[in-house]
């Protein structure tokens, strides 16, 4: 599509409008965003219609939609409405406000050049901070056998559990559709009964892990967040 409109070597970005207008931004603004061009004609972005072989759901962004593999969902334009080739990137507040601002940034009084705008996840997969609470109850499938499940992005990493804190144990991949879906994993564990914390990791094909503490990403915003998951849970014989 690009190249039938005559895309000229000074479009740097490709900015999209949706036909929402959202309230939060002031002014309020339609939702947009916009992706460097190199992105925009790599073969990873669809211009999407259907969904699963049927026509797309309106809560799916019906009746078109940007779909932008690899990166962050707010880049994926809902309700398309409207393409711009330009050489900068978009100043849209929904952009703008997907940044990742330094410790001591304060979020309602940073500009839009203050931060670090969230993009691709090209990282060890994100694990979500372990949320504190009561221990959920695991019945382990065998005696006490625990066997954790979970899943990340497919970014051809691995998997590891420890077993008493100490040792780490390797999760079973499942094989992934292709690079862009979540792959899920598993693994087996043997663990007495009574309260534990899980910890659970993966690293990449260079040795790269993702930080043992939210403490080391932390931002104003949260956003980012991919240290190491630690469920809680209790193991009931």
């Amino acid at each position: 599509m690009l190249s039938e409109a005559g895309l000229r070597a000074e479009a740097a970005h490709i900015a999209c409008i949706g036909a929402d207008v959202s309230q939060t931004a002031d002014p309020p603004q339609p939702f947009g965003a916009s992706i460097p061009t190199t992105k925009a004609t790599s073969g990873e972005v669809l211009l999407a219609w259907a969904m699963n072989d049927q026509a797309r759901p309106t809560a799916h962004g019906a009746p078109l939609r940007v779909v932008l593999r690899g990166w962050i969902g707010a880049r994926s334009v809902k309700w398309f409405q409207r393409l711009t080739a330009q050489a900068e990137a978009t100043d849209n507040h929904f952009q703008t406000e997907y940044s990742i601002l330094p410790p001591e940034g304060d979020p309602h009084k940073a500009a839009p050049s203050d931060g670090i705008t969230s993009r691709p996840a090209r990282h060890p997969p994100r694990h979500p901070a372990a949320r504190q609470g009561r221990p959920a109850p695991v019945r382990p499938d065998r005696g006490d056998r625990l066997r954790p499940r979970g899943r990340r992005p497919n970014r051809g990493t691995r998997g590891r559990i420890p077993d008493g804190g100490s040792t780490w144990v390797h999760a079973d991949l499942d094989e992934p559709e292709n690079p862009w879906t979540w792959q899920h994993w598993h693994a087996a564990l043997i663990m007495p009964p009574g309260g534990a914390q899980l910890i659970a990791r993966a690293w990449d094909d260079t040795a790269a892990v993702p930080p043992e503490s939210p403490a080391t990403v932390w931002n104003p915003r949260g956003y980012a967040n991919n240290s190491w998951a630690r469920p809680h849970v209790i193991v009931r014989p």
